[in-house]
């Protein structure tokens, strides 16, 4: 198959998949910010969410494009260094016109996807997690909590050691995301000299909102805790 046999339509997919991954973290950021307007609205939008039949069909299809995106960038980091062979034990200068998360875009990655387990471990897994458990027969499993995204985020975000690894992992994310969106576009066609340019410039302001959205959240949490 043309998506999985060649090294462009290994591209596609992982264009597709980033591109798709981007929205969703820029739904989740508006759905974040309701946090600092009104907590009650917030608590009634984790209600609404929970685990109903669209939110867990929504997270199935998360957890699909997240797989595949993560299997795919593996999958042409390999590609790529068999292709270099033992030019990649050089010690050479960055090239004119890489950036640096260019060339850092796995291991940004990974910092992202241990970030990414951090958060499904404070959040998911003491909210929708429970619930499903309760749907299922499991009568044993404390519920109190799992609409209350509020408790949740005061929770973490009173701890400075969650909130400073957070910040880490946005920061991470920020340069993996200003690379990959252009990076994604170009793959997908828009990869002439004009319009490469504006959209690395489009990148880096949409990409820079969408992490200020999340770093707001965690710094206006973390002072409230403090006072």
């Amino acid at each position: 198959m043309w998506l999985s046999n060649s090294s462009v339509g290994r591209k596609v997919v992982m264009s597709v998949t980033g591109i798709a991954l981007i929205l969703f973290l820029t739904f989740h950021m508006a759905m974040n910010l309701v946090a600092i307007i009104s907590p009650e609205g917030y608590n009634m939008v984790c209600e609404f969410l929970g685990a109903n039949w669209y939110a867990l069909a929504a997270t199935a299809g998360l957890a699909f494009l997240v797989v595949v995106h993560v299997t795919y960038a593996f999958w042409l980091t390999i590609q790529n260094r068999k292709a270099r062979g033992s030019e990649r034990y050089a010690v050479v200068e960055r090239p004119k016109g890489v950036d640096w998360a260019s060339q850092n875009m796995l291991v940004l990655g990974i910092i992202v996807l241990v970030g990414m387990g951090l958060h499904l471990f404070n959040f998911w897994y003491n909210m929708q997690w429970p619930e499903i458990l309760h749907k299922l027969g499991c009568t044993a499993v404390d519920t109190t909590y799992v609409a209350d995204g509020i408790y949740h985020i005061e929770n973490t975000f009173s701890n400075p050691v969650y909130s400073v690894l957070y910040l880490i992992w946005l920061a991470a994310l920020w340069f993996h995301l200003t690379h990959g969106f252009w990076s994604s576009l170009q793959s997908l066609g828009w990869n002439n000299k004009i319009w490469l340019e504006r959209w690395k410039c489009v990148s880096n302001i949409y990409t820079t909102i969408v992490i200020l959205g999340f770093a707001l959240v965690v710094i206006v949490y973390f002072a409230k805790s403090a006072c």
